[in-house]
């Protein structure tokens, strides 16, 4: 009698994946909350899925980051069973991954987003150690996870990932790879009530904590939220946050919280003389525009 996909994941993979060097620190699992659908007018919430993510760790001290997806098949089903292109570039920008990696158990086949190949399956025994895959990560993205530029990706979220959300360490991610290829901009697009503040606090927290931000800026365009942002900043920051207001520049904080009017530059017209006075070309190492479609 074949084994479920629970039986095989507990019985065929998870020893497989330990015999190729995965530990519980490199296995992270990630639940995703079903999709509403709607029946006789009431809501009613589907199951959500569960995904193998693996994660690179460079040392015991560094956050483990995430570069492939493990969808485990029952053991009768082909390794590749339902693994379409549509569904594994989906499941790569989803997760913001490189690699999709199907299995039955006892074979597996590899989808790698950077050449767009599916390999032929073969043998759980050959699976790629968390080496083979830092290397061909490090090689595909065009840095090394030891560079400087790469040292915000291997800073730990403060006070640890229970707080964070899939899609948001995605962003995360997202964003640090960028600038570590270079990039020096980014937009990040997201639905309302995805946590947009949370990932700006965030990754100016751990860019602060590897030592790269001198002052930042997060710029929006109504007090209410430059409120709410205060308060998540100063959870991270502490007093190294704070507020402007006309006639308080607040250049002793490390995070500057600010509304267009309170910089003048909310109308076309305005002189934009307190930003201009108080912060010289060059101020700000970083800075963050909340809601920029409507702060044209």
């Amino acid at each position: 009698m074949s084994r479920n996909e629970a039986q095989t994941r507990y019985e065929l993979i998870d020893p497989a994946l330990r015999l190729r060097g995965w530990n519980e620190t490199n296995i992270k699992v990630e639940a995703t909350v079903g999709g509403i659908t709607v029946i006789d007018g009431k809501g009613r919430r589907g199951k959500g899925r569960t995904d193998y993510l693996l994660r690179l760790e460079v040392t015991q001290d560094t956050q483990p980051i995430a570069v492939a997806l493990i969808e485990a098949k029952a053991e009768d089903k082909s390794p590749g069973f339902g693994l379409s292109q549509g569904k594994r570039d989906g499941d790569c920008d989803r997760l913001n991954i490189k690699f999709i990696f199907c299995t039955n158990g006892h074979q597996f086949v590899e989808y790698d987003k950077f050449t767009g190949i599916t390999s032929q399956p073969k043998p759980l025994t050959e699976f790629p150690t968390s080496i083979e895959l830092r290397r061909r990560y490090e090689n595909g993205m065009g840095f090394s996870l030891e560079s400087e530029a790469a040292k915000p990706l291997l800073v730990k979220y403060t006070g640890g990932e229970a707080q964070r959300r899939y899609y948001q360490d995605a962003a995360i991610r997202a964003v640090f790879e960028k600038v570590a290829q270079g990039g020096n901009r980014a937009l990040l697009s997201l639905a309302t009530g995805a946590g947009k503040t949370f990932i700006a606090v965030n990754m100016l927290k751990r860019i602060a904590d590897a030592g790269q931000l001198r002052k930042a800026l997060f710029i929006c365009d109504r007090d209410e939220l430059r409120t709410q942002a205060l308060a998540a900043f100063q959870d991270k920051f502490g007093a190294n946050a704070a507020a402007v207001e006309r006639g308080n520049a607040q250049k002793n904080a490390k995070v500057i919280i600010a509304t267009y009017q309170s910089l003048g530059i909310s109308q076309e017209d305005d002189d934009a003389g307190f930003l201009v006075e108080n912060y010289p070309e060059d101020y700000f190492s970083h800075i963050v525009i909340d809601e920029c479609h409507r702060s044209a």
